[in-house]
């Protein structure tokens, strides 16, 4: 009996959270690694994958998402991206408050990937665009508790939006809530910054070693010298890029000054993931676009995000679920851009080649269109219909032709 199920074979693996750097082979059996070393033996495996001159990391952890699509504003489905970016870990950011949670639980339980999730503060979660904590009726301390004492197994956090747009006239009453939440479940909050009020530095005395703030190099909350105090004192950068989250000039700003994210996220949804985010391997390359090393990328994009909420995922020690991504890397580069226009070049472009979810390849699964509200360019639409075109002329023509073509059923002389 061959003791693997699965061997990729030969890749260059960058595992900052199992230690493995280096040229490897890693096998994979009943849904688990099983052994990452040099020269396993390729007879041992049922499948075996030539992985030489690919990179192979761990599956990739999101830690800011909004995956609860047909029911919030900004819910996508991540399967169809997942395939194809090396995500296996997507973690929703408070799309769901204690009013849908458990229906949300239900529709994440359907996903191909694995969905931990952040509880919204305000019970109503992300329905609409902004205002979720304008009514603080909604933002129900032992309502939220109660409901992540019902759902341990896949909360790992709260989540609060706090700007203007979200808050009102509540000033850090929200935050404060959210934290009370959270220190009674024992769970790090997610501290999205925006609009002031409040400021930035309003918020950080109520933030505590381990809470997360996302959007870290937003360009319209603001960067000052208070955020470095929160950086030392053990608050988590995550860089949540979304559709206004994320300045070039502001990481770089924070970058010289010896702050760099801890995290990389997309804050992908329903405006930002046919641009500017895209995907998580897109939102990696800007940060390799302002110096950073790949393997500090690779790190904040899987063993990092994975410690932040106590998740076993984002590395390839032995014995955890095979969640794996495979890469070619383009060393050509590419140009990136931020929310706001500001352009740099990449040195490297990961393009995913496979990903696996406990051992398992995902397979490709299409996109669903737009909704009608999210806003797109011309050049975005344009670029969407040629992408539905290409894909029906390659799927409108035979797969082979009469010589791909074998006799499955022979006829037989009588």
């Amino acid at each position: 009996m061959k003791p693997w199920d699965l061997l990729l074979a030969g890749g260059r693996v960058v595992d900052p959270g199992g230690g493995h750097i280096g040229r490897f082979d890693v096998a994979v059996r009943d849904g688990r690694v099983a052994a990452v070393a040099a020269g396993l033996a390729r007879d041992d495996a049922h499948e075996v994958v030539d992985a030489a001159g690919r990179l192979v990391t761990a599956g990739l952890v999101d830690l800011h998402t909004h995956v609860y699509p047909g029911v919030t504003y900004w819910g996508i489905d991540p399967d169809p991206v997942a395939w194809h970016s090396g995500v296996t870990t997507w973690v929703d950011a408070g799309s769901a408050g204690a009013y849908s949670f458990p229906a949300f639980d239900a529709a994440a339980a359907r996903m191909r990937v694995r969905v931990p999730a952040l509880l919204n503060i305000s019970a109503v979660g992300l329905i609409a665009p902004v205002g979720e904590s304008r009514d603080l009726a909604h933002c129900d301390v032992g309502l939220a508790v109660a409901t992540v004492l019902a759902h341990r197994d896949r909360l790992r956090g709260i989540k609060v939006r706090m700007d203007r747009h979200n808050i009102g006239a509540h000033g850090l009453e929200p935050l404060r809530r959210a934290v009370a939440a959270a220190e009674e479940c024992g769970l790090p909050v997610m501290v999205h910054i925006g609009a002031a009020p409040p400021t930035v530095g309003d918020m950080l005395p109520l933030l505590r070693p381990g809470d997360i703030i996302t959007h870290c190099a937003s360009g319209i909350a603001g960067f000052t010298a208070d955020t470095g105090r929160a950086h030392d004192a053990g608050v988590l950068f995550d860089i949540g890029h979304g559709s206004g989250g994320f300045a070039f000039d502001v990481l770089e700003a924070q970058l010289d000054a010896g702050l760099p994210p801890h995290t990389v996220s997309t804050d992908l949804h329903a405006r930002s993931v046919h641009g500017p985010a895209f995907d998580l391997p897109t939102t990696m390359a800007k940060l390799l676009a302002v110096g950073l090393p790949l393997e500090q990328v690779i790190a904040a994009a899987t063993i990092g995000p994975a410690r932040a909420l106590g998740l076993t995922a984002g590395t390839l020690a032995v014995g955890v679920p095979a969640d794996i991504a495979v890469f070619t890397v383009d060393e050509d580069g590419c140009e990136v851009a931020d929310v706001h226009g500001q352009r740099r070049h990449s040195p490297l472009r990961l393009i995913n080649e496979a990903t696996y979810v406990g051992g398992r390849v995902l397979t490709p699964q299409a996109p669903p269109p737009p909704a009608p509200w999210v806003p797109l360019t011309g050049p975005q639409n344009d670029a969407l219909r040629r992408r539905q075109q290409a894909v029906r002329a390659l799927l409108g023509t035979p797969l082979v032709g009469p010589d791909g073509l074998a006799e499955q059923f022979p006829r037989h002389g009588g």
